[in-house]
């Protein structure tokens, strides 16, 4: 499973790499008091040692009363100028809308958009109510479950897996649990 390093947009980083309080090498579970300061949206982390096949990542959470929309972003250090998060490539994102009901799927690769995928079988989030989103790596896709049922793969469009390092989570949700 990922490992993953905390740190807030624009606020100390002092927690860069938590250890698990749980034992759990899977779910990072910090101190109570820690938690609200540490999984706060928008939230920014570090995937330790990028993704490759056989890694997964897990977000838990609850979508907010009056939903609009949430985005999850994996991104890479794969661009010229990693420090512009604007230029950085993008391997997947991850957009729920709420009033369309839509859970879409795009990348960005050398500063242009994939075609944006739609289609589900079905909407998995319901507004005040908690989710588990699992994103899967494997050789040639992305495979999303939503509360333990497959909804969808995304093939990869950035080819160098280990260079995808850093997820984004913004939107309207309150992070739980991150893995």
């Amino acid at each position: 499973m990922a490992e993953l390093s905390m740190e807030k947009d624009a606020v100390n980083t002092e927690d860069d790499h938590l250890n698990n309080s749980l034992g759990d090498p899977g779910l990072i579970s910090p101190d109570k008091e820690d938690i609200s300061r540490i999984l706060t949206v928008p939230f920014k982390g570090r995937i330790r040692g990028g993704m490759r096949p056989g890694k997964k990542i897990i977000i838990m959470g609850i979508v907010d009363p009056e939903p609009d929309s949430f985005d999850i972003n994996l991104t890479c250090s794969c661009s010229k100028e990693k420090d512009e998060e604007e230029l950085r490539d993008v391997a997947l994102k991850l957009s729920a809308r709420f009033a369309e009901r839509q859970f879409l799927r795009n990348a960005r690769v050398s500063g242009k958009w994939s075609e944006e995928e739609a289609s589900i079988a079905y909407f998995p989030f319901i507004q005040d109510q908690p989710f588990r989103i699992e994103i899967h790596c494997e050789h040639q896709r992305f495979r999303i479950f939503v509360d333990g049922h497959q909804l969808f793969d995304f093939y990869h469009k950035v080819k160098s897996l280990m260079t995808i390092d850093t997820i984004r989570i913004d939107g309207s949700l309150q992070i739980t649990k991150l893995g």
